[in-house]
């Protein structure tokens, strides 16, 4: 797997075509033909950026269910927003902390719901013990084989923190009337947009040793500081305009803390760990990076 970045302070650029995720692709558009629906798990803190892009176009007019995941480190004003968002567009959404297993239960009769009219059709055919299939795609590191191996109440699919670990296709039986396949994580080979990738970075979809942390942490607090700007008060005690660029609200973090090197300098790097590890761990608070859509056209 080959990672290539390129970065200033004007631009970031990630490119991720690991060819294992251009076999994936091919595996499910062959296997869509097989299942009954689509379940996409996202990431609840960023909704939009975790979204592969490709995925509306592969299944088409198949049923699909939103699984907005880790509620618990989301900001929760708008996970009910963004879950009335997709319900808008005719997706099913099931809103569930695997952590908790809160709103686990619901994903089985959510399923049943969302293909109520099949289940109808194999009744009718005298087939009511036909299993439902169901594809549960997201990108890595999204919760996805955590949250498969809750709904099925055991180990099934092996989960690691780290992304791209699920490898080949795996059929997981919830009960006599439901099969999960399980999918490799998967992302786009190229993100086009910016502030995708960044919020990927930040919540760890992608590994932090592709980037500069300081780079990193210094867009992360631009964007807190926009959106959620009492908590990063309460945690650090900043005193900075609204409007104030990245790299010195990292500064002054470090400065509040006291983590200087020779000369009074700050140690931003030391910096910019702490701030990723204390966002990560919701230590600084619950929040949603990612916009309505409608909104961001109206900002």
């Amino acid at each position: 797997m080959e990672w290539y970045h390129k970065m200033d302070e004007q631009n970031l650029q990630i490119q991720w075509y690991p060819g294992h995720m251009t076999k994936t692709r091919r595996m499910m558009e062959e296997t869509l033909r097989q299942v009954d629906a689509v379940c996409e798990i996202l990431d609840a803190r960023i909704p939009f950026s975790s979204r592969n892009p490709d995925l509306g176009e592969l299944c088409g007019s198949k049923p699909r269910l939103i699984v907005l995941n880790r509620i618990d480190q989301a900001d929760p004003a708008m996970v009910r927003r963004w879950a009335a968002y997709f319900r808008a567009q005719g997706l099913g959404v099931v809103e569930t902390d695997c952590k908790s297993r809160k709103g686990v239960a619901s994903f089985v009769p959510a399923v049943r719901s969302l293909l109520a009219d099949k289940l109808q059709r194999y009744q009718d055919k005298g087939q009511a013990g036909r299993p439902l299939k169901i594809m549960v795609a997201g990108i890595p590191n999204v919760g996805k084989s955590t949250f498969i191996n809750q709904i099925a109440g055991r180990k099934s699919a092996k989960a690691e923190n780290r992304p791209g670990v699920t490898r080949g296709k795996q059929w997981i039986t919830v009960d006599a009337g439901l099969l999960l396949l399980d999918t490799p994580g998967i992302l786009w080979p190229k993100f086009e947009d910016r502030e995708v990738g960044m919020r990927l970075a930040y919540t760890g979809a992608v590994k932090d040793d592709i980037m500069d942390l300081e780079t990193l942490s210094a867009g992360l607090l631009s964007l807190l500081w926009r959106r959620y700007p009492q908590a990063l008060q309460s945690r650090y005690r900043l005193d900075l305009p609204t409007d104030a660029p990245g790299y010195e609200l990292l500064e002054q973090v470090g400065r509040k803390r006291g983590f200087l090197i020779s000369g009074g300098e700050v140690d931003t790097e030391r910096a910019a760990r702490m701030v990723l590890e204390e966002y990560r761990s919701c230590k600084l608070g619950r929040f949603t990076l990612d916009e309505l859509p409608q909104e961001e056209e109206n900002d």
